[in-house]
């Protein structure tokens, strides 16, 4: 039997405080159905891999334009302004805000609002604003994943 390896020790020091609770067995790579493919090293991209992928067929979509918009803090109260004015926002921000599980208060909804929020396709967004060095300014916003 040849000496263990580094990794083997490693192990093996590990689970001392187990030791006659358990048996370790070794099974031969190609053995092993369930094993983890993270476990094994990384493949070269080269042409005798299985899952080579020549360089020419690599897909490159350029960036043709990034826009940056610099919305003032009247925009953002307006839109927190709305969420007050309309039931179901107003109900689904109480929901998501505080992780909330009422569900009679989720059932008190429309339904074509239920629907969607039972759905989990609902996310808080917390938006962050920065006017001058000393303000922060924030607001909560529901936004609907599709």
């Amino acid at each position: 039997m040849k000496a263990p390896n580094r990794h083997m020790l490693r192990l093996k020091i590990a689970i001392q405080e187990y030791r006659g609770n358990m048996t370790i067995v070794h099974k031969a790579g190609n053995m092993q159905k369930n094993a983890d493919s993270l476990s094994r090293g990384a493949l070269p991209n080269t042409s005798d891999n299985p899952a080579y992928v020549p360089k020419s067929e690599e897909t490159q979509i350029p960036i043709e334009r990034i826009n940056i918009t610099d919305v003032g803090t009247e925009f953002f109260e307006q839109v927190t302004e709305s969420y007050k004015q309309d039931m179901n926002c107003h109900i689904l921000t109480a929901l998501l805000d505080k992780d909330c599980k009422d569900a009679s208060l989720a059932n008190s909804m429309d339904n074509i609002w239920k629907k969607v929020y039972y759905n989990g396709r609902f996310h808080f967004l917390m938006v962050s604003y920065i006017i001058g060095l000393n303000t922060h300014v924030s607001w909560s916003y529901v936004v609907e994943c599709f």
